[in-house]
């Protein structure tokens, strides 16, 4: 028997334990005799030894194992260790997110500054990848399986549409793109026919159509300083929201849906988001005044969050964290458009009505 394969028995008060019992040895169990009395174990030790030419221990009863040397009072025990307090963290690779960042940012802005034309195929590039990533995670998961061929070319006509001929052609590309899906999905066998159709109804107007409100906002006059406007707000509410949240963020926002969101997180969004908008309204945007700055960045911080909790909902559905891993820190194309999307053609309707689409 092992030293940790037992454990001393609790020792009862009585006459049975007195003084030569010390605090190292283990106290000898009660037996009872013939007659049903109980006596002490030590008697029984003296009288075989009496008997047995003065053995300790009668022949058929094995010796006793010495209890353990209690540990020095210096040494640690491990239940009164408490692990040392740590430290917040954020929950991906800040390097490699702020990496990534600045070389997508470098790419958007060259685009912009290059020729309009450019950051439209940037923006096609985005929408092809992001509509392949999220067919194909319905297809690991649920099952679904939405023709992404149909999608990914309706989805960059949607946007050249966009680009060239504004809302209207936008609107006629998206209802090309899902009739066909609707016929492509007719060369399978019908079932789950509903359910890929409706995925796929889904994933033009969800990827593809939201962003052709950003090739939209490219052919004013002053496009460029729009969707830098557009993409700057955007940056500059989910940066406010983390940075508030990860510091003083205590009350949850949607803990069913994403747990890390809070309150205090949405109301540094919204501030940072609003004084963004002000100066990127007075000094970006022609004819643009601060007090509507302070609208549009109201307005972006909560459709960026609403776009957060959307694609956090699709992903809980989906029980996945990311949509993919292209982008290291980032996770997918989708994971960074999940706040661009929606936000889009409210950042487009807002300017539309405060300076025009000219």
């Amino acid at each position: 028997m092992s030293d940790s394969s037992w454990q001393p028995e609790p020792v009862p008060a009585g006459p049975a334990y007195d003084a030569q019992v010390g605090p190292h040895t283990r106290p000898m169990p009660i037996v009872p005799d013939a007659a049903g009395r109980d006596f002490d174990d030590r008697e029984a030790r003296d009288r075989g030894a009496a008997s047995d030419g003065g053995s300790l221990f009668r022949a058929d009863t094995p010796p006793q194992e010495p209890m353990p040397s209690p540990p020095p009072p210096h040494a640690e025990h491990p239940q009164d260790s408490s692990p040392p307090p740590q430290k917040k963290r954020a929950g991906r690779d800040l390097r490699a997110a702020i990496g990534v960042g600045v070389g997508l940012g470098a790419v958007i802005f060259a685009s912009l500054l290059i020729v309009k034309a450019v950051f439209v195929g940037v923006v096609v590039v985005a929408v092809v990848v992001g509509l392949w990533e999220l067919t194909s995670r319905l297809q690991e998961k649920k099952g679904i399986k939405a023709p992404l061929v149909p999608l990914a070319v309706g989805g960059a006509a949607m946007v050249i549409a966009g680009y060239v001929r504004g809302a209207e052609g936008a609107w006629v590309a998206m209802a090309l793109t899902v009739l066909a899906v609707l016929v492509w999905r007719m060369t399978e066998p019908p079932e789950d026919y509903l359910k890929d159709v409706t995925a796929g109804a889904f994933a033009a107007f969800y990827v593809p159509f939201l962003a052709t409100f950003v090739a939209m906002l490219l052919t004013a006059d002053d496009g460029p300083q729009r969707v830098i406007t557009f993409l700057l707000l955007t940056v500059v509410s989910d940066t406010g929201a983390y940075a508030v949240g990860w510091r003083f963020g205590k009350t949850k926002l949607a803990p069913r849906i994403s747990p890390g969101k809070t309150r205090e997180g949405l109301f540094g969004a919204v501030a940072f988001a609003m004084v963004a908008g002000a100066l990127c309204m007075e000094f970006l945007i022609d004819g643009g005044a601060w007090w509507q700055g302070l609208l549009l960045g109201l307005a972006v911080a909560v459709s960026a969050t609403l776009g957060d909790l959307g694609e956090s909902m699709i992903k809980r559905d989906l029980g996945i964290k990311d949509m993919g891993t292209l982008l290291p820190g980032h996770g997918g194309i989708m994971d960074r458009l999940d706040s661009l999307l929606p936000t889009a053609p409210v950042v487009w309707l807002l300017l539309a009505a405060f300076v025009g689409t000219g």
